[in-house]
Parts: C-alpha cells; structure tokens; sequence
C-alpha cells in the first residue's frame, strides 16, 4: 500500500502507536531494529535516524561506524498482536553519512540489480516465494525442544495436524498485515508446514519473507511453539525449502511467455533458465547458506542436488509450473529458508540476466527421476550437481564473476570471511555421531 508522510504520522496517532521499529537486515539476513517512541518518528520520516553499523555482522568497522536509515513508506504496517501501545514497523534502507547507499545494504544490492533488469528494458521481476518451517514444542523456560508438536503428513488436518490452529492465527495476522494468502498446509514431515503467499515484485517480496519469518516465530511462540527456518532439523525426513518463483515482465507482458512455443516460453525465459543453471553452484553460498543446508540437498528427500531442469518432474533444480500466459515462471527449487531473501534473489535475477545478454543456449530438459540415475548416467546426461558443502559452494562463488560482480567488494568479502568462520567452526567441532561410531571401535 502506498502511504505519504501524512498518512503515517496520523495513522500512528489514531491507533495509539507508541514506538516504531526502524528495521533493516544484516548479511546473513538476520532482522535488526532501532525502535524509536512515537516522538522520534518525524525525524525518521526526514531519513535522520542514525545507528552503528560496526555493531551489525557485515557492516563497517568502528572507525566508520555511523549509519542512516532512510524508512520506505509503503512498509509502513502496525504490528497485531500488540493490543495496547501499539507497536508499527517500517523498513528501512541503509545510507551512509555523505547520502550515498550503503554498498553492504542486502535491501540496496537487490535494487542494484533490478535497476540492471531495468536497463535492459525489464520493468519488473516478479517472485512468488515458499518458505518452509517446523514446529517444535518449548520446555518450561520456552526454549526449544527436540519434540515435534505432531507426526502429521503431507496435506494432513487435526487431530493429526496439531500445528493447525497454530498456523491458522499465522494466517489471519499475516492478512491483517496486508498479506494475500494463497494456501496454508501441513508439509511432507511431521512438524513441518507451509503458508504460500501471493508473488509480489522482488524488493515487496523479499520484505515480505522477513515479515513472515518474523509473524510465524512470535505466533509460534504465544501457541509455546518453537518456528525454526532452519533447513534440515531432523535426520530422516524432509527439510525445509523456500521454492522462488520468477518472472520477469515488461510493462504488463510477461516475457517469459510464448504462445507459440511447444512448452509455451519465450526465449527470453529459456535464456534467462540457462544463466540460473550456469551460476547455480556459484550462488548456491547465498541460496544456501549454512552449514546444514547441505544436509537438506541430498537425494531422497525431495530437495534438488542437481543442476537440470523440467516442465514435468520435481527432481531437477529448476521446475516449469503448468500455469502459463501472465503466469508464466520458473521455479527454482533449491534455495532454503536460512537465506537473505534481498541477496538470494539479486543473484538469482543477475544469473538470468547473464543467460538474457549472452543469449546462453538451455541444455535438453531432463524428464526422468534424477534420484534413481546412476552417476555414470548423469554424466552422460550433462547433470552436473550442486555443492556438496557450504565450504565446496564457498569456492564455487569466488569463482563466479556474476556473483561476485552481484554482491560487490564489500558484501562479497564480508559475507565470505563471515562462512568460512561458520565452516572452520562446524569442520573443527567433534560431533555426537563421530562419538557414538568410533568411540568404541577403535
């Protein structure tokens, strides 16, 4: 919704706001705040809140610590659960002192690179995201259990389903938020569940990921629930995913479509699938992030671990959807839940950018069930896989020029020296299952 400065002061005022939450998001795409009371808030609106940056992961060092947060007021939204002193929120983009954008900002690299999408004449880039969560029970100090809250299945209901309530209220507050929600359902695995929402243009949706992070925890958490995005919680069973779907439209042609293609893409849209496969592996640090992300990209639990696409099965990493004419979009399956959504889909568009401007040929579809091939098979097919750990998808972006060039200096290095800390600390780490193997063996 488009708000002006006016309606924002009297809108606070009319519904007793008294503090604002100024938020923004550091590199690993943990949500940060400076909560201003309702005083301040003029001074916010004049793009004059300043905090430190050398406090935030990422950002700058002491010495050049003094950042700006300018509000962007189409974010404006009043929290819902909070009944009395009401609390709002806007987000922010992040300046530097001399009013130039801060080059580390993940909000700031997405704009970069929709602003290049631009250029080339594409007006938006519409995504429509899947985040995936599990529901774990809290114990009496509300600290997360290893205890799910139910052992149901894939499009289960209570009794078996006892998350059900839980994600009911999610959906209402997420709509009271200005969400459009599409479906709410159980997942494959016990505890795991999923609420889809209405795409959006890029920067909307990545605002609206965080914004959904944050509503599904603090329900969770009044229902003495746990909400954990992380990507693989349990051994043997499915993680959790946040599937993108992407398009790119001029004006209000979708330029994915065409009609008279036999799967009905342009080749605009085989292009720009062509540049997602050439940098997969060399996004793969930003799409997925984590040490445990590469527990999820394995075979057999749904998760794409290669690099091929598909109008007719699930199991390369990029899908074509039935739907087509202005729902015409690709869906890249391997990005999970644990990544910053601003960096993730600036990486995803600039990949398929790179494949519109170098016109890259798209390798054959691969319509078999990549799980069951043989190694040799998918050789011979051309199937490359993705990373097989965070410290392998490290390499692989450091390699990548169109990452790289993505990300900038600043964010590239920052965010590289951040994951390699996060590996040499995993890597280093003696683990239970290493205890209970070799313990008594040797």
């Amino acid at each position: 919704m488009s708000y002006t400065r006016e309606d924002i002061m009297r809108i606070a005022k009319e519904q007793n706001v008294r503090f604002i939450r100024l938020q923004f998001t550091d590199l690993l795409g943990s949500i940060k705040n400076v909560e201003i009371p309702l005083s301040q808030l003029e001074k916010a609106l004049d793009n004059k809140m300043m905090f430190d940056g050398s406090s935030i992961e990422g950002y700058v060092r002491i010495e050049e610590s003094d950042m700006y947060l300018y509000p962007d007021l189409s974010t404006w939204v009043i929290f819902p659960w909070v009944a009395q002193d009401r609390i709002a929120r806007l987000i922010c983009d992040v300046y530097m002192p001399d009013g130039t954008p801060f080059a580390g900002d993940p909000r700031g690299i997405l704009k970069r690179a929709l602003r290049e999408a631009e250029a080339l004449g594409y007006t938006a880039m519409n995504v429509g995201p899947e985040p995936e969560f599990f529901l774990f029970k809290t114990d009496e100090n509300g600290n997360p259990t290893n205890e799910l809250n139910d052992q149901g299945g894939y499009f289960d209901l209570a009794p078996t389903d006892l998350g059900e309530n839980c994600r009911r209220e999610i959906v209402l507050v997420l709509e009271e938020m200005g969400f459009e929600i599409e479906a709410s359902h159980h997942e494959v695995a016990p505890g795991q569940h999923e609420i889809d929402f209405k795409y959006a243009h890029a920067v909307k949706a990545a605002d609206q990921i965080q914004t959904f992070k944050l509503v599904v925890k603090t329900i969770a958490r009044q229902h003495g629930l746990h909400a954990t995005f992380m990507p693989k919680p349990l051994f043997g069973v499915n993680g959790s995913g946040m599937h993108c779907h992407q398009s790119l439209f001029r004006g209000k042609e979708n330029a994915f479509y065409d009609a008279n293609d036999k799967l009905g893409l342009s080749e605009v849209a085989r292009q720009y699938m062509a540049g997602l496969l050439k940098h997969a592996c060399g996004f793969a640090a930003i799409t997925n992030p984590t040490v445990n992300s590469y527990k999820r990209l394995v075979p057999g639990y749904e998760a794409p671990c290669y690099v091929a696409w598909s109008a007719s099965n699930r199991s390369p990493m990029v899908r074509i959807p039935a739907s087509r004419g202005l729902s015409t979009r690709l869906e890249a399956r391997n990005p999970d839940p644990a990544a910053n959504p601003y960096l993730a889909l600036a990486v995803m568009l600039k990949a398929g950018l790179d494949g519109i401007i170098n016109k890259l040929p798209v390798p054959a579809p691969v319509d078999r069930n990549i799980y069951v091939m043989s190694e040799s098979e998918r050789i011979d097919e051309g199937i490359p896989s993705l990373p097989v750990n965070l410290h392998v998808a490290l390499e692989e972006m450091l390699r990548d020029e169109v990452v790289c060039e993505t990300l900038g200096d600043h964010a590239l290095s920052h965010f590289y020296e951040l994951k390699e800390i996060e590996w040499d600390m995993y890597r280093t780490q003696v683990h239970q299952w290493e205890r209970d193997q070799y313990m008594t063996m040797y």
